[in-house]
């Protein structure tokens, strides 16, 4: 819904004139142009404004605070008529977020986003489980609950002007969002919730903001009677504060416990459920998964009765598919690999420099970045540089300025952050010898074809991190199953990943480029020669002369 510009939200945002700033005023003068002029409404038409323009949440619906049939504007729906044209249509291609969305309300009873169909491709499809542990959990975040609180104000304003309670009730939300983001700690991450809960102020943040939003959501149910946007308003208050109290019951239950799953439990009785916190920067998300989702997604597979696809270049491991199948519950699932088009012996090279320090050394980013240097002179630039972490990607950065200043290099230098992936991207393509430092976002989805893209460097073998709360609780799982944690899904998993990074490199049958993986342990350990059989069949070398040389 938030690609779309919503009439009702725009007409509302225009009346009402509290804007966060002037900038947002001219924005919004050019969005309400748009909209007449517009036949689809899509906002990434609309490249007047910036995609970070804090004036998009203010014109744009969420699937909360659309008011769905009761809107006066819902024939004209901008996000309806992109749907009408989806069930007319013989092909629909959409993204893994927009279909999980569908099946959720489907299984609500709720309409349809999607027309039925009877075959589904899912592409990039390693990406599934992932998404579908997000989609069958529950979540509850600072910005969602910011949002109800800026929409109760202003419902308030619209609807019962006279009620000083309603607007008393959602300013309290904002404090009690900070208050809990600071006991949180100054660090973003992922953390337990029982680690999370024992952090000094934790529980009065957590007490303070369950009160609050008590609160809201009874007054707002005290007038829901008064206008559709204070009644939506209301069920958002009411449904954010059962979600906040089914996460906080995980609290209550024994320490090693996770097999109380939430009320609306989406995931196959007994599968046990994880509690965790994300912290960002400004904010927080508390989190509610299924440790597994291959009973349930296994289950809506074989009972569709549709015929489904699922493809990816990295969906397997040395051609085995197993954990893959374990993940989505598809063990009957027929499988199949083909090899690629691409001559990766004459094509590409693969360079593992020698002697580098342990990935897991402060001196570690340092050596990738001065072997990286004489890589770049051989290519002129033209290069990603991939790293694990946004830490080494930081240092990186600063290293790389320092090195082309000292040797008088004018290779552009694009950095994650510095703009959207597609506008880095767009650049990248442009320049044809800029040097590009990402991250995890970099590794897949990414296609530059052609010369301006000669070298992928990789800083580490991508393992997840072993403090994320989600994966602790899979590998404690499988480890007490009898599995072995590292072999049966930290190593595949990093794999994927990996491959997913070097897929990056060649995407025609005429590109050439050298894939550097900068991590000894591909050479080191037992399990190295695993995960270099796993990659593109390319000629392998420790010889910086051999990469100068191709």
């Amino acid at each position: 819904r938030a690609n779309y510009v919503c009439h009702h939200h725009l007409e509302r945002a225009t009346a009402d004139g509290r804007l966060p700033s002037r900038e947002d005023a001219r924005h919004l003068t050019r969005i309400v142009a748009f909209s007449r002029a517009s036949e689809n409404g899509d906002r990434s038409m609309l490249a007047d404004v910036p995609e970070s323009a804090t004036i998009w949440p203010l014109v744009t619906s969420t699937r909360d605070n659309c008011l769905g049939a009761d809107c006066a504007f819902h024939s004209d729906c901008f996000v309806l008529k992109a749907r009408k044209a989806a069930l007319e249509a013989d092909v629909v291609v959409v993204n893994h977020h927009l279909f999980f969305a569908d099946v959720m309300l489907r299984d609500e009873g709720l309409a349809e986003l999607l027309p039925a169909c009877n075959t589904l491709i899912l592409d990039e499809a390693h990406q599934l489980p992932d998404t579908a542990t997000l989609f069958f959990g529950e979540q509850l975040s600072a910005g969602q609950l910011a949002e109800l609180a800026r929409d109760a104000e202003v419902a308030a304003r619209t609807g019962a002007r006279e009620v000083t309670a309603l607007p008393d009730a959602a300013s309290g939300i904002g404090p009690a969002i900070r208050k809990l983001r600071l006991a949180l700690g100054e660090t973003p991450g992922k953390i337990a919730q029982r680690v999370a809960a024992d952090r000094d102020g934790v529980g009065d943040a957590l007490d303070e903001l369950t009160a609050t939003l008590d609160r809201l959501a009874a007054e707002l149910a005290l007038f829901a009677e008064r206008s559709e946007e204070i009644a939506n308003c209301a069920r958002r208050a009411a449904e954010a504060a059962a979600q906040l109290a089914r996460w906080r019951a995980g609290l209550m239950e024994p320490a090693d416990s996770g097999a109380t799953a939430p009320a609306n439990d989406a995931a196959a009785p007994g599968v046990p459920w994880i509690r965790w916190v994300d912290v960002t920067q400004a904010g927080w998300q508390l989190h509610a998964s299924p440790l597994s989702v291959a009973d349930v997604f296994g289950k809506r597979v074989a009972e569709s009765g549709r015929a489904w696809i699922f493809t990816s270049a990295t969906l397997a491991v040395g051609r085995d598919f197993s954990l893959y199948q374990r993940e989505l519950g598809l063990a009957d699932a027929a499988t199949g690999c083909w090899e690629s088009p691409f001559d990766y012996a004459s094509q590409a090279l693969l360079y593992v420099p020698p002697d580098l320090p342990q990935p897991n050394s402060r001196e570690h980013t340092e050596a990738v970045v001065a072997a990286a240097l004489p890589v770049l002179a051989a290519s002129d630039g033209r290069a990603f540089l991939l790293f694990t972490t946004l830490r080494a990607l930081g240092v990186a950065r600063e290293l790389l300025t320092e090195a082309f200043a000292r040797d008088g290099r004018d290779w552009p230098l694009l950095v994650q952050g510095e703009g959207s992936r597609s506008e880095l991207l767009a650049r990248f393509r442009e320049l044809g010898n800029a040097i590009l430092l990402g991250s995890a976002s970099f590794r897949e989805g990414v296609d530059v074809p052609g010369a301006a893209l000669s070298v992928v460097i990789i800083d580490k073998l991508p393992f997840a991190p072993p403090d994320d709360p989600l994966l602790a609780a899979r590998l404690e799982h499988l480890r007490a199953e009898g599995g072995n944690p590292f072999f049966d899904y930290q190593l595949p998993q990093a794999v994927i990943a990996l491959k997913q990074g070097a897929g990056r490199l060649i995407r025609t049958e005429t590109d050439r480029g050298v894939l550097m993986i900068c991590d000894p342990r591909l050479t080191d350990k037992p399990y190295g020669k695993r995960i270099w059989r796993s990659l593109p069949p390319m000629r392998r070398t420790p010889e910086l002369a051999d990469v100068e040389a191709f």
